[in-house]
């Protein structure tokens, strides 16, 4: 790589809270117009690092080493300025000009109750001195160059009337409007759908080379830092395992905690049996061989287990003084497919699309404006509360959320006992047998007994997942519909989340349906993929099939927007 100008220089960047060590000395340099990737887990220290650079760490938080950033001509004196060195103050003045930030999720960055372009303008009035006029007319240039739509409209919108793909691009401009030498994106595509990130990689990279600007990208995925990165850091329990060009590194990675990363990542051209993970390269015991699966079983021989014909779904987007529907928006649109028993369908397509709302719909959660939902022979459609309510342990969901999903005030052996408790199959057992069931499944799902007591709080978010597993799983149900349950996880957990429901499904013979925005993921787990958009059925067949000869050129699309290590 080309020798470029430093703009940025760390050395020994420590950062500790209450006498804790979370970042342990780390250095490395940006230069100018390039791109570093600071890659690792949750709780590695990455976020906490690149947040000490902006001086935004609480103030229990203890921070040593330096940060140089080279200072323009006519700004400073000559030399640079030690980040770490200044005040609340003198922060303030290189916060948004010099180096700005774009947050991992943009709807709690921005302020609900004031509108975007508001937003925008405030960032830009605080640096430099312009009348409003020249304000907005700056600010709806820079929604152009991020390729918004509607800049005009956009710039008078609240954050929820747009997409999280345009806020996402709101939050870019924000970062932008004072022309900073440096971005910090701190998992800026995490919770994207894969067009979405694709777009957004795009026009960072764009952005960067019209502007010369240089970059800090966060994440935890190494195929999405394939796409941007010109050097890689490698962060693990809050040390730099691994750092120089980013070639070098995805291709010949010596940390086994960078090559556990790159195998963990489910594969494009082939579904092994297990995925490798983390603590498989960090252990003693080497690495397993993938097993590759043989071609997925023909499931549609099998006994029908849930038959679906003309679903309808609607909500209603504006009523009347008297609550009656004026205008309706369908979000599930004629939909007919089948489930068959023991079976994997995956479920994919963009935010928006209506996935979710199917998976509701199936299960009653949400009401059907028409069509036919039949379980086992039996219309879900037709049944009375009370019927559905003696049907309801045997569909079970597990959410994308696990935080939000768990009570907090309930401890997680309360939480996974309280569907067993509810249902109809748990009224013959006593108290003590049914924490002796809680403590089985806790086991199976790699939860041990002395976590019955704790609460969600206390525990990560791949073991919050595997919390929301066991619960759903408690009654034994037949069918389990997972919605976007591994999308925020690291890589690595969601490699032991998506391994642990496999050999769940062949111990008890679940019949799942997967509901992602990750195709690669949705390709290692089922053996049948459904493509949804705008609330209509566009492809299904089996997984490898549909991989490898689409017929669709959206679900083509969709495969092409996957982030590849090339």
């Amino acid at each position: 790589m080309e020798q470029r100008e430093v703009v940025l220089e760390v050395k020994e960047l420590t950062v500790a809270f209450d006498g804790r060590t979370v970042v342990d000395k780390i250095s490395y340099t940006l230069r100018r117009g390039c791109t570093l990737g600071i890659v690792g887990e949750s709780g590695s220290g990455k976020s906490v690092s690149s947040l000490a650079l902006m001086g935004l760490l609480p103030r229990n938080a203890t921070v040593g080493g330096s940060a140089c950033l080279k200072s323009r001509i006519g700004e400073y004196e000559k030399g640079s300025v030690n980040l770490l060195s200044l005040d609340e103050k003198e922060f303030q003045n290189i916060r948004g000009c010099r180096i700005s930030m774009i947050f991992q999720e943009p709807m709690t960055s921005l302020n609900p109750v004031h509108k975007c372009g508001a937003q925008v303008v405030e960032m830009l009035k605080m640096h430099e001195k312009v009348s409003d006029k020249e304000a907005r007319k700056r600010v709806l240039h820079l929604f152009e160059e991020v390729l918004l739509p509607r800049p005009e409209k956009i710039f008078d919108s609240y954050p929820h009337e747009i997409s999280g793909g345009q806020k996402q691009r709101v939050m870019i401009a924000m970062a932008l409007v004072c022309n900073p030498d440096i971005l910090i994106a701190d998992e800026p595509t995490t919770a994207l759908d894969v067009t979405v990130q694709k777009t957004i990689l795009e026009l960072l990279c764009e952005l960067q080379r019209s502007r010369g600007i240089s970059i800090i990208f966060i994440t935890h995925d190494l195929g999405v830092i394939a796409q941007i990165a010109d050097e890689i850091a490698v962060m693990y329990h809050g040390e730099i395992v691994e750092y120089g060009d980013a070639k070098c590194i995805l291709h010949q990675a010596k940390h086994p905690y960078t090559q556990g990363l790159l195998a963990c990542r489910p594969p494009i051209d082939s579904r092994p049996r297990r995925l490798p993970t983390v603590e498989d390269f960090m252990g003693e015991k080497g690495v397993a061989k993938r097993d590759i699966l043989q071609p997925a079983e023909k499931v549609a021989e099998r006994e029908k287990l849930l038959e679906v014909r003309g679903l309808n779904v609607e909500f209603a987007l504006e009523k009347s003084v008297f609550g009656k529907a004026k205008k309706k928006l369908r979000a599930v649109d004629g939909m007919s497919f089948d489930v068959y028993k023991g079976e994997t369908l995956g479920l994919v397509g963009e935010s928006g699309c209506g996935k979710t709302t199917l998976g509701r719909a199936l299960l009653r959660l949400v009401d059907v404006a028409s069509g036919e939902v039949s379980y086992d022979g039996r219309r879900l459609d037709r049944m009375s509360r009370s019927e559905l309510r003696r049907l309801r342990w045997k569909m079970q969901i597990v959410f994308q959320d696990p935080y939000s999903s768990l009570n907090p005030r309930m401890t997680i052996g309360q939480a996974i006992m309280e569907p067993l408790r509810v249902c109809e199959e748990g009224r013959g057992l006593s108290k003590s047998e049914m924490r002796v069931r809680v403590l089985e499944l806790m086991e199976r799902v790699g939860l041990s007994s002395e976590s019955f007591d704790r609460y969600p709080h206390e525990f990560s978010g791949g073991q919050r997942q595997r919390v929301c597993i066991a619960r759903a799983l408690i009654v034994n149900p037949e069918l389990v519909i997972c919605d976007e349950s591994v999308s925020a996880l690291d890589v690595s957990v969601q490699a032991q989340v998506l391994n642990l429901l496999n050999d769940l499904k062949e111990h008890f013979h679940y019949t799942y349906i997967f509901i992602s925005h990750d195709l690669s993921v949705v390709h290692f787990i089922s053996d049948r993929i459904m493509v949804m958009r705008e609330g209509r059925l566009v492809e299904l067949d089996y997984a490898d099939n549909l991989f490898n000869h689409p017929s669709d050129a959206y679900t083509r699309k969709l495969l092409d927007a996957i982030p590849r290590i090339e």
